[in-house]
């Protein structure tokens, strides 16, 4: 089925790959996909986007809360446990527990619902069924629900041990502290608080829980948990029933501990009188309603139509459709890789598919930049420049959570210096593409008003006061940079920052112009607080040194002297590392010295500027720098599929575009930089699994003016048919083989320009126009 994700029998190596891959979430809460008698040592986690700590000189990362799920299940006083159970299903092993006899694992895509089934036979003879399911609220962002089923073949002592575990997988932690736990005055509800070391903020889980036929359970405090122990004859065939809500709340907004703990026990009450099938009902129509926007089908590929969708739901569970002051990390909420921090990932590779699906999202998204403003003009000033530079890893308040040393040697333990932080100035660039992305595809100048156009002028400071005029050259260059090919540091000219600056500087005098006629009071005040002048910028944009094209090759040099650099085969390069993990960059690593790099960056800049380059230029660059791609970033292969089908090669990007989209569902991707950790989910490489089915294959492009499309439809695929937003319209769009269709909603504001080859049409709202295409 092309909306279920499933994997049978248990496999313990695969515990923290299916810990990502069977994830649930709703923006708020992201909690993973592991099973209910799993702890700190199986990965469990609850994450709560946004909130941070640190610990003495430790990494700062997201905060993992105390776990409301937790449950053990004994039959006859021995643990329902995969851990613990006999001869493994698809595992071999033993064990001195019950044995395995069937088990499953699946998540339901359609209604974000995570289920498990596990059959036990204990040595009494008794086979026991447990089965499961779970969701994360997508009504009520606070709430995690769960109904555990558990059914044997004869009669038999159950003992259900349930409540809240705050004894938590950790990275740099431990993060919470003071733990604190209560119980109602009914018994009904119980919660544990703890506080946040850095910060001291309150953190709150409560939970509510339901068995039918039994009454309050035996409460079992200990330092950092709380359940409640229920022992019930079983009967045979008569499946006993738990149902949990459980609530997290937290003081990120200054709330006092008591309105946090409040608030907490209160939701989770309320969720129990509610009862599952209500909420479960509401969550699932919240879905339905994700999908009627998102949703896209591809006639003749199965396997990639299952792909697309699970990049969907991964980009669904973690949007934030609730707030402005969050963004989406790296890792999404799977866990505390990479510090939960944000980087330039959100503009470049997600924020399109919010932008064509859900752009109150995507606003969201860059308004968070604009809350972190005052973060970035810490940053340039604590280098010395002018404007804003945007943290390499971005936390709640918008300053760097990068440190200077990033990777560890694998051979020598110590820590290597890397030059994420300072030299990979285009973030900055990057935010501002980001800002005027979501005002030409919505024409919402809200945002611009509300601080974008005040973050783009910033930014644009920040690249004047970086770059450096060629008094012989009469240009502006941007030297000593770390490019997306982060193999290469310190480098001079790279082409995608010089290229990404040039936008940025443009959208600062684009931006800055609406702003003076929508705001001249505003625009005053920053040109009075400013070194910089409008013509200044316009004089650096116009004169600012881009690599072009060489005459006769139609190749750009990545940056300067890149051509100098050892031209050896990847096979080659690999065959020279001494450890699996070897960092291929940094001062020393193998790939420094050769042309070796880790992802696209020319070939990035080809695409988010395809319109610049001619068809020949783009295949002679995707045909120089694949080969020499690692890929050794997950942002990497969906770039060249949306190339490779832009200069009428989708078969040739079929591969990448497939690399990406089932990233997460296969788990095989890096794990390790050094000894560093880097497990978790791929937010980017789903949206770009997305951009390179609706960018690529189906090559939409819109501008704020015009749609214009270009199909190449792998060979597998014989049509694939989407929604979209475009300025306030929504749209269904079909394209085939043999004809492209576009079907306009009847409340569209305006008629919306098409290109479709060489022809050039209007759609008016409610109509549909149907147009043959042969690529």
């Amino acid at each position: 089925m092309s909306w279920i994700v499933r994997e049978s029998g248990f496999d313990p190596e695969q515990i923290a790959h299916h810990g990502n891959k069977f994830m649930v979430g709703n923006g708020v809460l992201g909690y993973r996909g592991t099973l209910e008698e799993f702890g700190k040592s199986e990965l469990t986690a609850t994450i709560v986007a946004g909130l941070y700590d640190k610990v003495g000189e430790q990494w700062r990362e997201p905060v993992n809360a105390p776990n409301g799920l937790a449950t053990t299940v004994y039959w006859e006083g021995t643990p329902l446990s995969v851990l613990e159970a006999g001869p493994r299903v698809g595992a071999g092993g033993g064990g001195g527990g019950p044995e395995l006899v069937a088990h499953e694992q699946s998540l339901d895509l359609r209604r974000a619902l995570h289920q498990r089934r596990s059959v036990f036979r204990m040595a009494d003879g008794a086979e026991v069924t447990m089965t499961s399911e779970r969701f994360c609220s997508a009504a009520r962002s606070e709430l995690i629900v769960c109904r555990l089923s558990i059914e044997s073949s004869r009669d038999g002592e159950l003992t259900i041990v349930t409540g809240i575990d705050g004894d938590v997988w950790d990275i740099n932690g431990p993060h919470l502290e003071r733990m604190e736990s209560e119980s109602d005055a009914t018994g009904e509800a119980v919660s544990l608080t703890a506080w946040t070391q850095e910060l001291g903020l309150p953190l709150t889980v409560a939970e509510a829980a339901d068995i039918v036929g039994e009454g309050r359970g035996e409460l079992v405090r200990e330092e950092t948990s709380i359940c409640r122990r229920f022992h019930i004859n079983s009967r045979a065939g008569e499946p006993v029933e738990l149902v949990k809500y459980v609530a997290i709340f937290s003081g990120q907004d200054g709330a006092p501990v008591g309105d946090v703990r409040t608030a907490a026990v209160k939701s989770a009450a309320v969720a129990r009188q509610l009862g599952y099938d209500r909420l479960l009902r509401e969550h699932a129509d919240r879905w339905e309603r994700k999908w009627d926007a998102s949703d896209m089908t591809i006639e003749g590929d199965e396997e990639a139509q299952l792909a697309l969708r699970y990049s969907m739901y991964q980009l669904h569970i973690i949007a934030p459709d609730r707030s402005e002051r969050v963004s989406i990390p790296a890792r999404g909420l799977s866990g505390q890789v990479y510090k939960g921090a944000v980087f330039w990932d959100t503009e470049m590779f997600m924020l399109s598919f919010f932008l064509h699906t859900e752009p109150e999202v995507a606003r969201n998204l860059m308004m968070y930049r604009v809350h972190t403003l005052d973060g970035a003009k810490r940053k340039a000033a604590e280098y010395g420049y002018d404007g804003a530079f945007y943290a390499w890893e971005s936390q709640e308040t918008g300053d760097d959570a990068c440190t200077l040393f990033n990777v560890n040697d694998v051979f020598t333990g110590r820590p290597m210096r890397t030059y994420f932080r300072d030299k990979q100035v285009h973030i900055s660039a990057d935010v501002a593409y980001g800002i005027w992305q979501y005002y030409a595809f919505t024409g919402d100048v809200s945002l611009l008003l509300d601080g974008g156009a005040e973050v783009a002028w910033e930014c644009a400071k920040f690249f004047y006061s970086y770059g450096y005029f060629n008094p012989r050259k009469r240009r502006y260059e941007i030297l000593d940079v770390t490019g997306p090919d982060e193999y290469h540091e310190r480098v001079n000219n790279n082409a995608f920052t010089n290229r990404m600056v040039k936008a940025c500087l443009r959208v600062a005098m684009d931006a800055m112009e609406i702003l003076r006629d929508r705001d001249l009071r505003r625009y005053e005040a920053l040109l009075a607080e400013s070194t910089v002048s409008p013509d200044q910028i316009r004089d650096m944009h116009d004169r600012l040194y881009v690599p072009q094209p060489d005459a006769e090759s139609g190749l750009i040099e990545q940056f300067d002297r890149y051509y100098a650099l050892e031209d050896v085969s990847l096979p080659d390069l690999k065959a020279r590392m001494l450890h699996p993990h070897e960092y291929l960059g940094g001062g020393n690593g193998p790939a420094t010295t050769t042309q070796i790099l880790k992802q696209a960056d020319v070939v990035l800049m080809l695409h988010l500027f395809k319109g610049d380059y001619d068809r020949s230029v783009k295949q002679a660059n995707w045909a120089y720098y694949e080969p020499r791609t690692e890929h050794g970033s997950s942002l990497s292969a969906c770039i060249y599929a949306m190339v490779a089908a832009d200069t009428g090669s989708p078969d040739w990007g079929y591969p990448y575009f497939m690399r990406t989209a089932t990233i997460d569902l296969t788990g095989e991707s890096k794990q390790y930089v050094g000894d560093l950790y880097i497990g978790g989910t791929h937010p980017a490489a789903n949206g770009g699994a997305w951009m390179a089915a609706i960018l690529g294959f189906a090559g939409l492009r819109y501008d704020g003016n015009k749609a214009v499309l270009r199909p190449a439809l792998p060979s597998a695929w014989q049509a694939m048919e989407f929604p979209v937003r475009l300025r306030g319209g929504s749209y269904r769009i079909r394209v085939s083989r043999e004809e492209v269709a576009i079907f306009a909603q009847a409340g569209n504001p305006e008629p919306m320009r098409l290109v479709v080859g060489d022809l050039e049409l209007s759609v008016a709202p409610g109509h549909d126009v149907c147009v043959p295409y042969v690529r």
